[in-house]
Formats: structure tokens, C-alpha cells, sequence
């Protein structure tokens, strides 16, 4: 299992189980989240995402194990009791109160005063950048002007902890961009520590300080954006984390794998010689060379040199900012390499579909994994 970070976490969760009657939700998961970090819960649609953050607000009590935060043991505490702001993916919003009213609503809940509770909506509004709204409704409100008000009113009484559960899932792609910007800004403005679930990998790199991959109630991995995506743990992380070419090999030696009739260098692993296992490539770091080279020797066998490989491109798929190219290679043996290229190496290289080309696989971006895992 993923270590946990070290030092005096804001938020530390435990050994936590979660059983709904004989369905095993979460598994043995601990985890440390610092003061001020913007944490991303990622994973596929029941993988237990939600059901941790769930039990993080004690909206779903844990099985066993336990969860701290700042420094108190909140796990038996219900809901009210616990300091936290919580956004859900529907938003929730009092459909019968003004955007004021909604805003207002945990403040007064709280005994604050009216000037305090007037001072903080405007203060709010403004934040958002929806203080000429105040007066209307949710339904006159766009769904990502909704997003911002929900958001307002979770952070209107200042809690220690921020939980968003799937916030953007509901609106179309260009608000989403636009908002999950937003929405980093603000949690940087106001030093909140934030959970966030999504099962978006976009979403999950361009937002979190660290993301947390859970797969079938367990923990995958714990990273930085980049970690997880350039140093995957598992083939699942690999696989789940952006787009990935797949093809079986049997490993010979800690930094090489034969696929097909071809044997590529590779990143260090641990995987033993001998051994069944999955060599894993991304379509952006297949390098194109120039070059229509003959795919075979006089012997037959396919000609190699050092991880550069003969292909025909049979398709191209023009994605705007690239190009992603099928490419067919017989030293891999079945299978077909997906590659991004760039406008740039397209025009340059003159490609197109039927045409033959060498392609590199940059020993530092392949990556074994045993296929006993899978």
C-alpha cells in the first residue's frame, strides 16, 4: 500500500474500512493531507472515491479505523460537529432562497450577527464575482454561476477543510476549464486544505498538489501530478492516468524487455527475468524520425537499432493541436503503436497514411510492468 506523507498532517486518515453489508467499499486506506493542500481523490466510476470523502464529513461512518483532524480524533462526530465546507456535484442549493439567503444560511445557523452575516455575504459575492446577483434565485443562475454560489456558501463560515464531490461533472467543458481555474485560485487565495473527488484525469493534473489514485476500494498511488503521470506505481495508474500503449513482452534483465522480435531498453524495474510482463509507452513520447526504411533484412528477421523501430502509418486522425497516427510495426508483433505528433513533425516529415517512417521509444519513457498485476 502507498506510504502516507510523514509530519503533523492537517488531516490524517487511518487503516480506514468501510463495508456496506457484505460489499467491501474501502480498504485498509491511510492517508495525510497537509494544511493548505489541494488533494484530488481520482478513480473510476465505484471505485470508493466518494465513500472516503463521505466518511471524511462523517455523512457515512467508517467501518474501522480512524480519521484526525487538526490534531482531534473526529471520527465518531457527526457532521455538524466536524469543520468543514462541503460542495456536492448537484450543488444543493435552497431553491426557495435568494442567492443572499443561500449564502446567509450557515452563518445564521452559526448565531452570527446581521451586520456580520450582511458583511460577509458582500464579502462573499465579491469573492465570487456574483454581487449584482444577490437578489435572484438559483434557477435564474447558469449552472456555473450556481457552482460559485454553492462554493460561497461552503466557505462562508471559513471552515478548516473544503469537500468538493465531483463540482464541475455537471457543466459543459468550456465552463468547466474555465472554473477549475477559478476554483484553484480561490483555494490558493484563502490557504483552505481542499478535497476534491473527480474521476477527470484533466481535471484531477491541472488542479491538485497531489492526487490519490484509488482503484476497487484501495489506495494505487499518492503523487504530485507529474509523479503520477510520468511514474506510474501500477499498469492500473499507468493506464487510468492519460492514454497509454500496452504490449506483452518476458523480461530480460532489470532494464530491458523483449516484445515481439524486438527487445527494448527500458526505466529500471523490478520485475524478475524470465518473468510475463506489460511494456507500457505514451502516444506523446513515441519519437518520429524521418527515413523510408525497408522493414526487413535478407534474413527475414526485422531490423532494429537500439529502441528505434520501422512502421507504416495506417491511419491519421487530426485532433487539432496534433495529429494521432496508428502506426503498424511487425518487429512488435500484434498490436498497433499510437503516437501524437505535432503539426510541425507531420509537415516536416511529409506523413501520411500508407507511408513509412522510423520511430524512437526513448529508453526513459518505457515502462515494465509484471503482468501478474493486471
Amino acid at each position: 500500500m502507498p506510504e502516507a506523507t510523514t509530519g503533523d498532517a492537517y488531516l490524517k486518515i487511518e487503516n480506514l474500512w468501510k463495508a456496506f453489508g457484505e460489499f467491501l467499499a474501502l480498504s485498509d486506506v491511510s492517508l495525510d493531507i497537509e494544511e493548505g493542500e489541494f488533494v484530488c481523490f481520482l478513480g473510476p466510476s465505484g471505485c470508493g472515491k466518494t465513500t472516503l470523502l463521505r466518511a471524511i464529513a462523517g455523512l457515512d461512518l467508517q467501518t474501522k479505523g480512524s480519521v484526525h483532524q487538526a490534531g482531534k480524533d473526529v471520527s465518531n462526530l457527526p457532521p455538524f460537529e466536524r469543520d468543514f465546507g462541503i460542495v456536492f456535484q448537484s450543488y444543493a442549493l435552497f431553491p426557495n432562497l435568494t442567492i443572499e439567503k443561500n449564502i446567509a444560511f450557515g452563518l445564521e445557523n452559526a448565531g452570527r450577527t446581521k451586520p456580520e452575516i450582511a458583511a460577509r455575504v458582500t464579502e462573499l459575492l465579491d469573492l465570487v464575482g456574483l454581487e449584482e446577483q444577490r437578489k435572484k434565485y438559483p434557477a435564474q443562475l447558469s449552472g456555473g454561476q450556481q457552482q460559485r454560489i454553492a462554493l460561497a456558501r461552503a466557505i462562508a463560515t471559513n471552515p478548516g477543510l473544503l469537500l468538493l464531490d465531483e463540482p464541475l461533472s455537471a457543466l459543459d467543458a468550456k465552463v468547466r476549464v474555465h472554473l477549475r481555474h477559478e476554483i484553484k485560485e480561490l483555494q490558493r487565495k484563502l490557504r483552505v486544505t481542499t478535497v476534491m473527488v473527480t474521476h477527470d484525469q484533466e481535471e484531477a493534473l491541472s488542479m491538485a498538489d497531489r492526487i490519490v489514485v484509488i482503484n476497487n476500494g484501495r489506495v494505487e498511488q499518492i503523487g504530485t501530478p507529474t509523479e503520477i503521470y510520468r511514474h506510474p506505481s501500477t499498469l492500473f495508474v499507468a493506464g487510468f492516468i492519460g492514454d497509454m500503449n500496452k504490449f506483452d513482452g518476458i523480461v530480460d534483465g532489470p532494464e530491458g524487455i523483449t516484445c515481439g522480435q524486438m527487445r527494448l531498453q527500458c526505466e529500471q524495474h523490478a520485475v524478475p527475468k524470465g518473468n510475463r510482463a506489460v511494456m507500457a509507452v505514451r502516444p506523446e513520447d513515441v519519437v518520429p524520425h524521418g527515413g523510408d526504411h525497408d522493414a526487413s533484412g535478407a534474413s527475414g528477421q526485422v531490423e532494429t537499432q537500439g529502441n528505434t523501430l520501422n512502421v507504416e502509418v495506417t491511419e491519421m486522425e487530426f485532433l487539432g493541436s496534433y495529429w494521432r497516427c496508428r502506426l503498424a510495426s511487425a518487429s512488435l508483433g500484434t498490436g498497433e503503436l499510437i503516437a501524437n505528433f505535432s503539426m510541425n513533425a507531420v509537415r516536416r516529415l511529409d506523413l501520411s497514411e500508407g507511408k513509412r517512417m522510423m520511430v524512437e521509444l526513448p529508453k526513459s519513457r518505457v515502462m515494465v510492468f509484471d503482468a501478474a498485476g493486471v
